[in-house]
């Protein structure tokens, strides 16, 4: 990640032009904390895949359960950045007609493009729990480490649904101040 896309996934839009650096410290807290979190779990799979790697070609011996565990990680780095993306509202959009329409018609437009978001995100987010309820009942585990899967499964889900009420909050907010 470049700085630049760093500094953009930590700011706030929102308290840009407010006054006050307490209000603007609060606000950006969720996304700030999210980033680091992010960050940390990418650093532990750049450090897991450079012992790996070193370990294999170097010493002829890799590093036991590195796929399990770089992949267990990578699902979480996903997931626990999905509600950063929504409260950006940054999701990857195609802009094709959207902005020929009038500017009185974005909110709404928004608006509605949140509540099928939201939607889908939910059935998304109910799946990853009932799946992770599956695995559970079974006591499945990752094969060479023998770590549970279930706990991640339900962490995306939880990620998936707080993605749902923060889709919904920033559409609300962006049509509550017009």
């Amino acid at each position: 990640m470049s700085p630049h896309a760093a500094e953009h996934f930590a700011k706030d839009p929102e308290t840009a032009t407010s006054p006050a650096p307490d209000a603007a410290v609060r606000a950006s807290w969720p996304r700030r904390l999210l980033a680091v979190l992010c960050g940390v779990i990418l650093l532990v799979m750049m450090g897991l895949t450079v012992v790996d790697v070193i370990g294999r070609y170097v010493f002829n011996s890799p590093l036991v359960g590195a796929t399990e565990l770089t992949e267990l990680l990578l699902a979480a780095v996903v997931f626990i950045g999905l509600p950063a993306v929504s409260l950006d509202d940054e999701h990857v959009t195609v802009d094709l007609l959207t902005s020929r329409l009038p500017d009185w018609v974005q909110p709404w437009r928004k608006l509605v493009l949140a509540l099928v978001t939201s939607a889908v995100l939910a059935v998304v987010g109910w799946r990853l729990w009932v799946y992770g309820s599956q695995i559970a009942s079974y006591n499945g585990v990752t094969n060479s480490l023998r770590l549970p899967v279930a706990p991640v499964t339900w962490l995306c889900a939880l990620c998936t649904f707080v993605a749902v009420a923060v889709t919904l909050y920033v559409a609300l907010r962006d049509v509550l101040r017009r």
